[in-house]
């Protein structure tokens, strides 16, 4: 696939995402050197401290590797494994995830993100992720190989 319509594809395949539109996540940025997503911290989705879910932060991580994977491999991708570590509570009006593919090999590539709560202009680092991104044979804008 011609790696300069990897950013418009990664686009169409955010806005086509159905839980992604539930949640009211965001692509900032999509390119070779990464992904940057965002994600409004809504009432609906903290729990009972009033902090944002691990399965919110978690859901960002996996999408955000997944797309930093897929812009490296240059190629329609999915998550084969990935791990989570919370550093403290994401609490704040967003969270901020930025990834970017650190090892990349024939069909797969090493991921790591951070997640970031963000209120006004302070941001704090409340997670960080890992994963193995596979590419997709015959996906959209996958290979057909």
């Amino acid at each position: 696939m011609d790696r300069s319509s990897m950013p418009e594809l990664a686009r169409r395949i955010f806005a086509s995402q159905p839980f992604t539109q539930l949640l009211g996540a965001e692509l900032i940025e999509a390119s070779e050197s990464g992904v940057t997503m965002e994600l409004p911290l809504r009432r609906e989705l903290q729990q009972q401290h009033g902090f944002a879910h691990g399965g919110v932060i978690s859901y960002l991580a996996d999408n955000s590797l997944t797309f930093a994977g897929g812009m490296a491999l240059n190629d329609d991708a999915l998550t084969s494994e990935f791990k989570i570590n919370y550093a403290r509570p994401a609490k704040g009006a967003r969270l901020r995830a930025q990834a970017e593919a650190v090892s990349v090999s024939g069909k797969q590539a090493i991921c790591q993100c951070r997640i970031w709560s963000v209120d006004d202009d302070r941001e704090t680092l409340c997670a960080v992720a890992q994963g193995t991104i596979v590419r997709v044979s015959g996906g959209p804008g996958g290979s057909r190989a």
